[in-house]
């Protein structure tokens, strides 16, 4: 059945997190318990949230009620809102800006595309470790910003987002050990070479799924390129 548009984060949160359907359990790691607020929230009469919060494909447009997402979001550490219907980075930057424990942000199949991230919102996202932007069409410049923002990002996915050349910012990420590239158009070594210089303590590198023919550098200039590298996939590469 088709989710309603226009849907919040809290109201989508309220809904599947709800005591129905995610009964209260008692002991450690299992959440919190927040009473519900007088002034007619929307809350039942409690929510019990786990520090893992899965909601994807729910039609979610926007953040909704900020104060409520910092009571109840305090202690989440990852968050999936992959496939759902965000495209203005301003509402994304008011979910993450209350939840200042999250360390694992997957924003995949979002049409992120559509709006520009400002250094503002980018600054919000910064104790984020692992981020997956597969599918969301983000743009070079969107990938620039946040690197410049996220201090001790460590894992980024963009996959399927339609790469035919990689654009290097002016100041190079020296906390990103893993990246996911796989399903993009990159044909030319050219282009991979510059993720070695975006890129210096790299130590994990996907690029299954490309078109490319040729690793088209020496053994010796290969070693510097990429000091710190480990693994590697070329799978269906060409």
């Amino acid at each position: 059945m088709d989710q309603p548009s226009g849907r919040s984060f809290m109201q989508v949160l309220c809904e599947k997190y709800s005591p129905e359907n995610f009964p209260y359990r008692r002991g450690p790691g299992m959440g919190v318990h927040v009473p519900a607020t007088p002034q007619g929230s929307p809350m039942k009469d409690r929510l019990n949230l786990p520090s893992v919060l899965v909601l994807n494909s729910c039609g979610i447009t926007c953040a909704g009620d900020e104060k409520e997402i910092a009571a109840f979001c305090a202690h989440v550490s990852e968050l999936d809102l992959s496939d759902n219907k965000l495209e203005d980075w301003h509402e994304v930057s008011k979910i993450v800006s209350n939840v200042p424990q999250l360390e694992f942000l997957n924003l995949s199949s979002n049409p992120l595309n559509l709006s520009v991230l400002e250094r503002t919102c980018a600054g919000s996202f910064s104790g984020v470790r692992k981020l997956v932007l597969n599918n969301s069409k983000a743009s070079w410049e969107t990938v620039h910003m946040i690197l410049q923002e996220l201090p001790d990002l460590e894992e980024l996915f963009l996959c399927l987002n339609d790469y035919e050349t990689v654009s290097c910012p002016s100041i190079c990420c020296h906390s990103l050990k893993l990246l996911h590239i796989t399903d993009n158009n990159l044909q030319d070594w050219t282009e991979i070479r510059k993720l070695g210089v975006m890129f210096p303590s790299l130590d994990t590198l996907v690029l299954a799924n490309n078109h490319l023919n040729a690793i088209e550098e020496p053994d010796d200039s290969l070693a510097r390129l990429f000091p710190n590298l480990r693994s590697i996939s070329l799978h269906k590469s060409g």
